[in-house]
């Protein structure tokens, strides 16, 4: 028997939304759930999905990541249940069928690709009606919080004035901050039912801390707006309008 239990890296709180819209999609009578991971990398996520009884579809460009896909999911016994597609985000269309998906997840996706409108059309297009879009973001508060307490202030107050969030030497092309996020979702046509933060303390905190309490107090924190904003990502559900 299958549960909806995802055991994949990342807080608690992300994955206890992602099990909710698992749960959904089986009281809505869909026995398989149809998950699309963008840019969905080494399977992460999606081997978790598929050991949950997932049909998981990958689209990601890296040979080297889809290798280690590839053995991860032959290891859990789930390679029948993920297909993978090698191409980039943009090609999304042209490999899932309109409205096909139960949940699609772009996780540090929209903050490498060229054209981020773009891709969140094709992602509002590939989620079904019932279906959610689930997004994980660089937060940029976060990132001008972190410079300005190390002492770098020009460098934060780049940050904070940039239009994309970014200084010289950053490995991303923009960040966002809460409201950016919502109205980039909501400018594709997605409705935001849940705005919340992801490792509020988990990259800053000594490593001394205990894990178990370190991860109750994540998930606890990621609801709380005033702490969600300077969380180091920000992690949205949505669904079509």
């Amino acid at each position: 028997m299958k549960t909806d239990t995802v055991a994949a890296r990342g807080s608690g709180a992300v994955r206890r939304a992602l099990e909710a819209e698992l749960r959904a999609a089986r009281a809505r009578g869909v026995e398989q759930p149809v998950v699309v991971d963008v840019g969905g990398g080494s399977g992460g996520w999606a081997v978790p999905f598929a050991s949950a009884g997932c049909l998981v579809t990958v689209v990601e460009p890296n040979p080297n990541a889809l290798a280690t896909l590839r053995r991860r999911a032959e290891e859990e016994g789930v390679s029948g249940r993920i297909t993978v597609i090698a191409d980039d985000s943009d090609a999304l269309a042209a490999h899932v069928q309109a409205g096909s998906a139960d949940l699609v997840l772009a996780h540090g996706l929209l903050e490498v690709v060229d054209d981020p409108r773009a891709v969140l059309d094709a992602l509002a297009a590939a989620v079904s009606p019932g279906g959610a879009v689930s997004v994980l973001v660089a937060n940029r508060t976060a990132a001008v919080l972190h410079r300005a307490l190390a002492g770098r202030i020009s460098e934060a107050q780049q940050l904070m004035e940039g239009p994309e969030g970014i200084v010289a030497g950053d490995t991303v092309l923009r960040r966002y901050d809460s409201s950016g996020l919502t109205d980039s979702l909501v400018a594709a046509g997605l409705e935001v039912t849940l705005l919340q933060g992801d490792r509020v303390i988990a990259d800053v905190v000594p490593g001394e801390v205990r894990e178990d309490e370190l991860a109750e107090f994540e998930l606890r924190a990621a609801a709380v707006p005033a702490l969600r904003d300077v969380a180091g990502r920000l992690h949205a559900i949505a669904r079509r309008a």
